[in-house]
């Protein structure tokens, strides 16, 4: 590797995961991972390749290039953007079994006029979201009846689906109020009659009410062992049975740059924020803000050496974060020392949800922040499978 800090996916963990998504989406339930923002930073298409081979049914991501980078790189299965396109890539997204979500009227609207003006064959799969109380996109229940007729009534649309998405799957009564306008929603078509197949649940949905018994199931953070943040509070729901089986798939590791003795009084990195107020020890981890390690956990993080939990001083530089290893027991630590600052080592643990906390944000922006230049090592059965760099970027397979 080009640098002695790296993550580590676990793709064994993947596998199960998805496997205990499919038991919380119920009998027969297609389910189709999110894997939008670089796979929530955890690597699109290492993981998306061990998702097929998993048993996925198709994909979900928030972006057109994502889902033309999973087509250039050989995936298959269906893939749904779940955000509005622009209307000019109408035909590309045809071409390449690209569905789209329609979420916006005026928005739909070019995007029909770019069918009607250059017809496509096969047609191009368009999805309607229902605005059932996120605040975000969707059509209204009461213009999602117009909304699916001007789609089957152009040559080249194909009418493939309705969903909508949880605000706040722990907020039984909210829930409750957006299931029932997406039923609406579902009714209206019918009496037109339109059915189409539905999909609700995501990360939240699935973890706490598991089958919701419609015809897809969304999995994103879950999917990679990690629960919604507002899940973890104290006195939140019960999760659904199975749920506790989720194993985490990503950890973060570092061996140290530089170990060395410094004297009472000395600053560590710029500012400083951080003075040594005893003779301290301290190791220079090769990671930083530039590699998805926020500034903000300056002087309020930790990371495990030889299963002790020491603390992260000074202010997080772009390249580097420091170590107080000065009470580690035994020898001083070393350059050859392992440390984690996301994973388990010992009988210690530092989780993602750690961190979010400590950087005052959620799960999802931790992993998902974490940069392209990180290193990722990808293991099976406990043995490094692939590498991915800036060198190799994942076009490549393993």
């Amino acid at each position: 590797m080009p640098r002695t800090a790296w993550a580590e996916i676990d793709l064994d963990a993947l596998a199960s995961n998805l496997e205990v998504m499919r038991r919380l989406a119920g009998p027969g339930t297609p389910v189709h991972p999110v894997i939008k923002g670089n796979a929530y930073g955890h690597g699109m298409l290492p993981v998306a390749r061990a998702l097929v081979a998993a048993g996925a049914d198709g994909f979900c991501v928030a972006t057109f290039d994502e889902a033309v980078r999973l087509r250039d790189a050989g995936i298959e299965l269906p893939l749904l953007v779940l955000y509005g396109i622009p209307a000019a890539l109408a035909g590309v997204a045809a071409r390449r079994r690209i569905a789209v979500t329609a979420d916006d009227g005026p928005l739909l609207d070019a995007l029909l006029a770019a069918l009607r003006a250059e017809p496509q064959d096969p047609a191009l799969d368009i999805q309607l979201e229902v605005e059932t109380g996120l605040g975000r996109g969707g059509f209204p229940v009461e213009a999602v009846v117009d909304a699916a007729l001007d789609v089957a009534a152009v040559p080249g649309a194909h009418l493939a689906g309705l969903w909508t998405h949880f605000q706040a799957p722990e907020d039984a009564a909210r829930t409750r109020a957006q299931v029932e306008r997406f039923d609406a929603a579902t009714a209206a078509l019918a009496g037109a009659g339109i059915q189409l197949p539905r999909h609700m649940a995501a990360s939240g949905g699935l973890v706490l009410v598991g089958d919701v018994g419609l015809d897809g199931a969304r999995p994103g953070l879950s999917l990679y062992g990690l629960l919604p943040d507002e899940l973890l509070l104290p006195g939140a729901l019960p999760l659904a049975d199975g749920a506790e089986d989720l194993r985490p798939v990503l950890s973060l590791h570092a061996r140290p740059v530089r170990v060395v003795d410094l004297p009472a009084g000395w600053g560590i990195s710029y500012g400083p924020s951080f003075t040594t107020q005893r003779p301290s020890r301290i190791a220079t981890l090769p990671l930083g803000y530039g590699d998805g390690w926020a500034r903000s956990l300056s002087n309020r993080a930790s990371a495990l050496v030889r299963g002790v939990r020491v603390p992260l001083v000074g202010n997080v530089a772009m390249d580097a974060v420091m170590a107080d290893v000065t009470d580690v027991p035994g020898p001083p630590v070393t350059v050859d020392d392992a440390f984690i600052l996301i994973g388990s080592q010992g009988d210690e643990r530092i989780t993602v949800a750690d961190v979010a906390a400590a950087r005052s944000t959620n799960s999802w922006e931790v992993v998902t922040t974490l940069s392209a230049r990180l290193p990722r090592v990808y293991d099976a059965a406990a043995v490094p499978q692939h590498v991915l760099t800036l060198v190799d970027d994942g076009a490549r397979r393993s």
